[in-house]
């Protein structure tokens, strides 16, 4: 059984642990995930070995190339997995080995080494797509698109449940290896392509004005060139929107290009180069159909999606996707749990007693607490500079259901809760009018509240606020909380710039 080391100074908790084995058409990946029931998950290993199993699935059956490179990741990693011996496996055979006169030599193989690997039917994968951006973005209602190499699953999302959804023959490799046989592609076939495409769009109920969430790697990878286009600040892929005017600008862009050139395009990889024209035009007319101005990309599908049937019950839905999103952080790299709850509620205490200085509603206040919450997580990597770790570790996950702007807000106010002026930096572009001045007002409320906590000690018990020509915080404490005053009393500086007024620190 797999061993997950506890955190020092945690007790040891029975976690279990999940691979997830994704068969795909283009691509077999394998995910092991650690996680208890209801709490908390991580990832913590991935294989992927791009197979192109789809090949020859146009004409009706699996090349027998193909299934040759598909035996070979099988015996790799039905090798890793006896390795690690993991609590559960689950294995999902998709279009390739759905769709195939000769997909069931693979189930054989799998099969052979040892793993029961399960055939999804279409609207199954569909319906695994949708549970995972159910929990993953925050949108009620949604139509949503996972392409991959065989097949593209486009379904309806509504309540946050799955509504509807259909497997089409529109998979990324099948439609390259169909229509787009010139390198670049000929006007022509990108017509013969776009008609496929089109008949079977036009079959779909799909209601318009939604948006349009995509999931998949080609369509992720498409994301990814666009951010390297526009030198995008941030490494974050879940949550990104896509404009459909510059998916077109992409389109045409890579239409013109050879194989070769594309392959060498920043953010591309090199397996992907192939069949990223097929991915364009897919998702242009997609866009049309569903009269949506863009496409937000999420950076998690079937694979998460099988996650949460383990992880939650049934409907297997997260109450609050962003809450779990920021305690799970905060469990790979936990800190002192009763300073962490001191320091926010120190926060929250500053926060309602300025109030009438700043006007900031929950939003923003969640902001706060949020960043309270996770401000000591740098401490994982070191105590010199884990400020600057936080704000590294805040960004290097997404975190569900937070947009790119707040993600960046909360890892600067990390970044400034001890020390430094409180600047966006480099984020700039993704922050709104009003946010520099959030940033300051906010990153204030926090290294007052960690001062206030210094000696991490809970020496302070409370604070109240009085307003007047200055501000005025008197502390609550049993005895003189000496440091706790003198290091709060050096931040006057930080508060007049962000509140206009003088800070006063009394006991």
């Amino acid at each position: 059984m797999l061993q997950i080391t506890p955190e020092q100074g945690q007790i040891a908790v029975k976690r279990r642990s999940l691979a997830v084995l994704d068969l795909g058409s283009g691509t077999f990946r394998l995910v092991l995930y650690a996680y208890e029931p209801g709490r908390y998950f991580q990832l913590l290993d991935e294989l992927r070995e791009p197979v192109a199993l789809g090949e020859g699935l146009s004409r009706g059956s699996l090349a027998p190339e193909a299934l040759e490179r598909g035996r070979k990741a099988l015996k790799a990693f039905a090798s890793f997995l006896e390795a690690l011996k993991p609590d559960e496996v689950l294995t999902l055979a998709t279009s390739a080995v759905r769709d195939a006169a000769n997909g069931g030599v693979v189930l054989e193989e799998a099969r052979r080494l040892g793993l029961q690997a399960k055939l999804l039917p279409g609207e199954e994968e569909a319906r695994l797509g949708v549970l995972a951006v159910a929990n993953a973005l925050p949108f009620q209602a949604a139509l949503v698109v996972d392409q991959g190499g065989g097949s593209a699953q486009v379904s309806l999302m509504e309540g946050r449940r799955f509504a509807f959804g259909r497997a089409l023959p529109l998979g990324a490799l099948r439609l390259t290896e169909a229509y787009l046989r010139s390198d670049p592609p000929k006007k022509a076939e990108v017509k013969a392509l776009e008609k496929e495409v089109a008949r079977h769009l036009q079959g779909l109920p799909l209601p318009r004005g939604l948006p349009l969430v995509a999931l998949g790697g080609n369509l992720r990878a498409i994301a990814r060139l666009h951010q390297k286009r526009k030198g995008y600040p941030l490494d974050l892929l879940h949550g990104y929107y896509l404009p459909r005017g510059d998916l077109e600008d992409l389109a045409e862009d890579l239409l013109s290009l050879s194989l070769k050139a594309r392959a060498s395009l920043p953010g591309v990889q090199a397996d992907r180069a192939r069949t990223l024209p097929a991915s364009l035009l897919f998702l242009r007319l997609l866009l049309k159909e569903a009269g949506a101005p863009g496409v937000y990309v999420s950076g998690v599908g079937i694979r998460e999606g099988a996650l949460f049937t383990r992880l939650l019950p049934e409907p297997h839905l997260l109450p609050d996707p962003r809450a779990f999103a920021v305690e799970n952080l905060f469990r790979h790299y936990p800190f002192n749990e009763a300073h962490r709850e001191r320091v926010k509620a120190l926060a929250l205490e500053l926060f309602q007693g300025l109030a009438p200085l700043h006007g900031y509603g929950e939003g923003e206040k969640r902001l706060l607490l949020e960043a309270a919450h996770l401000h000591d997580i740098g401490m994982h990597i070191g105590y010199h500079e884990h400020h600057k770790h936080g704000a590294y570790l805040v960004l290097s996950t997404p975190l569900f259901t937070m947009s790119h702007r707040e993600q960046a807000l909360l890892a600067l106010l990390v970044r400034y809760h001890r020390r430094g002026k409180p600047e966006p930096g480099a984020f700039r572009s993704l922050l709104n009018r009003g946010d520099a001045r959030l940033l300051l007002r906010l990153s204030a409320l926090l290294r007052l509240a960690e001062m206030l906590e210094r000696t991490r000690s809970g020496r302070v018990r409370g604070v109240r606020v009085a307003l007047g020509e200055q501000v005025r915080l008197l502390l609550e404490a049993s005895e003189e909380p000496w440091v706790e005053v003198v290091e709060a009393s050096k931040q006057e500086g930080l508060f007049r710039e962000a509140f206009g007024l003088g800070l006063e620190v009394a006991w």
